[in-house]
C-alpha cells in the first residue's frame, strides 16, 4: 500500500451535504461526477493531504444507499493507492484476505477498484485503487 488516497463518507444528497463542506470546513469541491458501475455520484473534496469523496447514491439498491439505510450517512470506506490492483489482489488473497470483489472494476475517474472484504479487515471497508497515470493532453 502507498499512501491513503481518499476517505469515502455515505450521503443522501450532495446538494444538502456540500455546503457543510464547503461553507463550515472551508474545503473545495474539484469535481462532481457520476460513477454508474457502483450507482453514485461522487464529490471530490481537497483536504490537503487526502481527497474527501462524498458519495451520494443513485439507485436504492446500490451499496452506497444499503450503507445509509442500515447505518445513516457517515464514513464508508478508507481508499489505499497501490500500483496495480490485480497484483494486490492476488498478495492479498494469498494471505488469506477475503476480497468482496476478486476482478478489479472501473471506480471514479478511471481508476482500478477493489474492496477487501470488512471481516478481514476489523470492521473496516478498505478500497485498494489504481490510479492511470495522466496524459500530457489530460492536464489541459
Amino acid at each position: 500500500m502507498k499512501n491513503v488516497d481518499h476517505i469515502g463518507i455515505a450521503v443522501r444528497s450532495l446538494r444538502e451535504t456540500l455546503p457543510f463542506y464547503k461553507n463550515h470546513l472551508g474545503l473545495t469541491c474539484l469535481a462532481i461526477e457520476n460513477v454508474p458501475s457502483e450507482h453514485v455520484n461522487i464529490a471530490f473534496l481537497d483536504a490537503n493531504n487526502v481527497r474527501i469523496e462524498l458519495l451520494e447514491p443513485t439507485d436504492s439498491n446500490s451499496a452506497i444507499a444499503k450503507f445509509i439505510e442500515r447505518r445513516g450517512e457517515g464514513i464508508h470506506h478508507i481508499a489505499f493507492k497501490v500500483d496495480s490492483v490485480e497484483k494486490r489482489i492476488i498478495d492479498l488473497k494469498s494471505k488469506g484476505i477475503q476480497m468482496l470483489s476478486e476482478v478489479p472494476k472501473e471506480g471514479a475517474a478511471g481508476a482500478l477498484i477493489a474492496f477487501i472484504h470488512p471481516k478481514s479487515a476489523h470492521g473496516v471497508l478498505y478500497e485498494i485503487c489504481e490510479k492511470k497515470p495522466l496524459k500530457e493532453n489530460d492536464s489541459d
